[in-house]
């Protein structure tokens, strides 16, 4: 999916939502447990309820590979229903891959070419040649792990250098010379809504993907007030808010129903950016 594709996207559906597929099968609903492959057929009802709300989904790989091989194939099952129902959607293999070039290439290989995956979150810790083998692929990106949440993300990532400079600011900085707005975004938290502005100030173009909305605790509001650029340059996340919403056989409608909710949010803030625009 190129970028103009997406913002196309975004336009159509007004909403930048990307729904976060964690599917553990020791919270889905007892009605899903019977049948066949209860991770895909879970997987299936959420994205037939929610599709029409959302432009991306983000199936993270640690639920999948807990459950081994059967989990790896309910995975490849749910990027090809996506693919063949589904196309207008972004797919993000939230994977946190990252090693020495020749590694990298194979995990490349792996989600670009075996899975066919739009994106892939990609931990930058080793520098160049963890990052660039995941770059050049038309309408594929990689997506930079940035500025997190979590409170473990205060041991390193808001240390400073001797000329102040954070952690998470050169990370921007320097992998924006491997990258460009075309094929690289970055994970920023929602939880950090007060750092979004530094974060414009070295990347003002950049996609974020911004986990934490929802069960984090992470203000939407926020976020597009100090992320929001003009062509939005969010996809915000939301899964356990969304996907376990209800444990009943109903569980599919009422995800729905969460999904339109934060659409309907979204648009407002749209027409808010847009509307600002036109004056």
């Amino acid at each position: 999916m190129t970028r103009k594709e997406l913002i196309q996207n975004i336009r159509d559906k007004r909403s930048f939502l990307c729904v976060g597929l964690d599917t553990d099968l020791r919270k889905v609903p007892q009605c899903i447990l019977g049948e066949e492959d209860p991770i895909f057929a879970f997987n299936r009802a959420i994205i037939d309820a929610t599709a029409p709300y959302c432009v991306a989904y983000k199936p993270n790989l640690a639920f999948y590979e807990a459950e081994g091989v059967k989990g790896l194939a309910a995975f490849e099952k749910t990027v090809q229903y996506l693919k063949e129902h589904y196309p207008d959607q972004m797919i993000i293999a939230d994977a946190k891959r990252g090693d020495i070039g020749n590694t990298s290439q194979m995990y490349a290989r792996t989600f670009f070419e075996t899975y066919g995956v739009d994106a892939l979150t990609v931990a930058p810790y080793m520098g160049e040649d963890s990052v660039t083998p995941f770059i050049g692929r038309e309408g594929q990106w990689v997506i930079v792990l940035a500025l997190t949440s979590n409170k473990g993300s205060l041991d390193f990532q808001l240390t400073e250098d001797k000329e102040g400079e954070r952690l998470f600011e050169k990370v921007i900085r320097k992998s924006q010379q491997w990258g460009t707005p075309e094929n690289m975004m970055y994970v920023v938290g929602a939880t950090r809504g007060e750092l979004f502005t530094d974060i414009r100030s070295v990347a003002p173009e950049s996609f974020l993907l911004v986990p934490g909305v929802g069960a984090q605790g992470g203000s939407l509001e926020e976020v597009c007030r100090y992320g929001m650029t003009g062509d939005c340059g969010l996809i915000v996340n939301s899964s356990r808010a969304i996907i376990y919403a209800d444990a009943t056989e109903n569980f599919a409608r009422v995800a729905a129903e969460k999904a339109r909710e934060v659409q309907q949010q979204m648009n407002e803030q749209l027409n808010t950016i847009w509307n600002s625009q036109q004056k």
